[in-house]
């Protein structure tokens, strides 16, 4: 029992709590992946069968980093396990059951960019408008479908989904989708969302194998469940059934994949499905300080749904945090790199200790030029990984067609690379002529002469070349496969003679991709060694795993979705300005503002030591300056952890501002555009402003009838004046004069306005 040495009393318990559903909300920062790993350590360690366990994860490398802490207290009981991703996992568990859905147990998985290339060239065989039927627009039709577990047939029955098609001028879709999901299972492949639809749907039709895996799993956990949706969350509640050892980990505050499909009832409603939970709250924060602990509690605490707890820390209060404002985004940019420079020569820092977080992938190239300018070097996360360059996708592709040779995609992708003398029209012949005799194209290759109408010979070859590789696979280890297939497929040979800078990369990069087979191949702690497994793990590999370059010395810059699950010393959230954070998509139901609002709270809880928030006054957008308005989200934080730092000159590219502009400290924070001023006049809401101390009876009023003129009161901003209102029922925004802070724009759902008099 050493192993529960170092627990907390909550956390302790938690890990004790091995029988029926548990609930373990855990905060940030709250040491949840310890409690998880000493969980399934304590079940090993009860007797429990590392066979019967099942732990859920999001992704890889929390799999692997808990596998190793758990190999490490338990030994060989624990190589068992089924422990992975929700999408590895039940890749697996098709690989063994596909056949009764009818599919190869050597499926192809697609990934996105597979998956673009069929619906390309659907729309294309359709003659339908590539605008309209967007590439992007359709496969996100379809993913949220298979995500609400809605087959084709049932996509095309549904007349609510039908009339929401015809109205956005898209009524194909349906049809799109059944070509789509027709094309994937003739090329014996599935998608990414495939692979929770089709576990669903053979546990709802084959009661035998939901059965069987029921009474194997008798233990499950599942890590972030606030991030599960419809699919995962049906997938669960079967396995767990008869059972109902279920244990799920999560924190609503940190739910912020709604639109990837993510549902946070999965977690507010839990209880509803298991009456006699027992939930345990990690409520201690043991990597921020307690400033920042406070500044995220006192953020999240404007959410209405959510489930209560009190997170707190007990390490030092730390520094307040900064609030730096900038009068344009290339200023902000400097104020950031400069606030950087500082701080590493000041503190003895590493570049890597620094992050900076921003909302959308734009905000990047302000912050990315200021970093150049000052020569620090810095990393983008979510860039290009190393599994989509095209040399690395081509040698995939030759690894998915020896072992699936009905892959279409990947045949398209090689069968006339490197060049073998099998032009574009002799590929559209290969697939009209595998549509109209329904059969594979691969079936046509093997037979070109009787399908194809002069027909190259390099075809019969081709085909040939493709079946050696298939039987030379079943002998040799998984380097020794690729190896083999990246020599006699020419591919190594096209490579290694172009010596330009760019094509010495792409044969270093082939190299590489070798080399990290053969590491696989040299594994003690897997058994099955095959290319075919090492094409499994591939498949299903998350961005965060193929940097190989993670350690390398440089500030993160990443969007505040990716970084999720991670910490940095010292944080940098930029551009807290209303319509970009929270974003302006945003504001039409609480819903979605409340999701925005936990955003920030995973931005903030990033931090350890030190926290700063800037924002802009200005910004280009799409060639034009607009003015900025800072983030509501800014007038939530409790003033007494705030460090304002309002020091910094007008910028020069934003016009030409004199002394009257850049009187941001006074009480009143609004003033009139001079007339010498290029730039548009700043309007916006001081975060210095006096506290308002609302009135002994405020109440919010009823505001169905606000009109213009009349004069009201806010709990937090004081008195004002309707100025004006805009917008229809139910999300009519109202802009408010008020007399201490200026003028302001509310939504009048969320306002909580009370009303003091009739219109003047």
């Amino acid at each position: 029992m050493d192993y529960l040495e170092g627990l907390n009393p909550e956390q302790k318990a938690a890990v004790l709590q091995t029988k029926g559903p548990v609930m373990i909300i855990a905060g940030a920062g709250s040491g949840k992946t310890r409690v998880i790993t000493f969980r399934v350590a304590h079940l090993i360690r009860s007797g429990v069968d590392s066979f019967n366990i099942l732990v859920l994860t999001f992704t890889n490398k929390a799999a692997r980093e808990m596998r190793e802490r758990i190999n490490h207290i338990c030994g060989p009981e624990a190589k068992n396990i089924w422990m992975g991703t929700f999408h590895s996992v039940f890749a697996k568990l098709l690989r063994v059951e596909a056949d009764k859905i009818g599919y190869p147990s050597n499926f192809t998985i697609y990934d996105t960019d597979d998956s673009k290339s069929v619906l390309r060239a659907i729309l294309k065989e359709m003659q339908l408008d590539d605008k309209l039927y967007s590439v992007n627009f359709v496969l996100n039709r379809i993913s949220a479908a298979k995500n609400n577990l809605v087959a084709w047939t049932e996509y095309q029955q549904n007349d609510q989904i039908q009339a929401d098609d015809i109205s956005s001028g898209r009524p194909m879709m349906g049809k799109i989708y059944e070509t789509y999901a027709q094309r994937c299972y003739r090329a014996g492949a599935m998608d990414f969302d495939d692979l929770l639809f089709k576990t669903n749907e053979l546990l709802k039709r084959y009661p035998e194998v939901l059965n069987k895996y029921q009474h194997r799993f008798k233990y499950l956990m599942v890590d972030e469940y606030q991030d599960t949706n419809f699919s995962q969350y049906l997938i669960v509640k079967r396995l767990a059934a008869v059972n109902e050892n279920i244990c799920v980990v999560g924190d609503d505050a940190q739910s912020i994949y709604a639109f990837r499909g993510a549902n946070i009832q999965n977690i507010l409603n839990f209880e509803k499905d298991y009456p006699d939970l027992k939930v345990f709250k990690l409520e201690q924060n043991y990597r921020s300080t307690q400033n920042i602990v406070n500044v995220a509690n006192s953020v999240i605490a404007n959410n209405k749904e959510q489930l209560k707890k009190n997170v707190f820390s007990e390490k030092e209060s730390g520094d307040k945090i900064k609030v730096m404002r900038a009068f344009s985004d290339n200023e902000e940019g400097k104020l950031v790199a400069d606030a950087i420079m500082f701080q590493r020569s000041s503190n003895g820092l590493k570049w890597h200790d620094f992050a900076i977080l921003y909302r959308t992938n734009a905000q990047s190239r302000s912050m990315e030029e200021a970093l150049r300018k000052n020569g620090i070097p810095y990393k983008i996360y979510g860039g290009l990984s190393f599994y989509q360059r095209k040399e690395i996708k081509d040698l995939i592709a030759y690894f998915r067609l020896t072992f699936n040779p009905n892959d279409e995609e990947a045949l398209k992708r090689v069968i006339n690379y490197p060049k073998r003398g099998i032009g574009d029209t002799t590929v559209d012949r290969i697939i009209v002529a595998a549509d109209k005799n329904s059969i594979t194209p691969f079936e046509v290759i093997l037979e070109p002469h009787r399908y194809v109408e002069k027909a190259p010979a390099s075809l019969t070859a081709f085909a040939v070349m493709i079946q050696s590789f298939q039987v030379l696979t079943k002998t040799l280890t998984a380097y020794e496969a690729a190896l083999h297939i990246a020599q006699h497929s020419g591919l190594l040979k096209d490579l290694y003679e172009d010596k330009s800078v760019e094509g010495l990369n792409r044969y270093e990069n082939i190299q590489e991709l070798l080399n990290g087979i053969k590491e696989f191949s040299e594994r003690e702690d897997i058994e099955e060694k095959g290319l075919d497994v090492f094409m499994q793990d591939v498949a299903l590999l998350t961005n965060d795993d193929k940097d190989k370059n993670k350690d390398a010395d440089t500030v993160s810059l990443m969007t505040i979705h990716s970084s999720k699950g991670l910490e940095f010393p010292q944080v940098h959230i930029v551009g807290l300005e209303e319509n970009l954070f929270p974003s302006q998509m945003s504001l039409n139901s609480r819903s979605d503002l409340e999701e925005e609002r936990r955003l920030f709270y995973v931005a903030i809880t990033r931090a350890e030591y030190k926290l700063t928030i800037s924002y802009a006054t200005s910004r280009f957008k799409f060639g034009t300056l607009i003015s900025c308005e800072p983030s509501r989200f800014l007038d939530e934080i409790d003033a007494q952890y705030l460090e304002l730092d309002f020091t910094a000159k007008p910028a020069p590219s934003a016009g030409s501002f004199d002394d009257e502009r850049s009187a941001w400290t006074r009480k009143n924070d609004t003033y009139s555009k001079p007339k010498a001023a290029t730039a548009p006049p700043v309007k916006t809401t001081s975060i210095l402003a006096k506290a308002h101390i609302p009135s002994p009876d405020f109440k919010p009023s009823d505001t169905t009838n606000l009109q213009v003129g009349m004069q009201v009161e806010h709990e937090r901003f004081g008195f004002g004046k309707v100025i004006s209102l805009e917008g229809n029922k139910p999300d009519i925004k109202a802009t408010i004069f008020f007399k201490e802070i200026g003028q302001k724009q509310l939504l009048l759902k969320f306002a909580k306005l009370s009303i003091l008099s009739g219109i003047e």
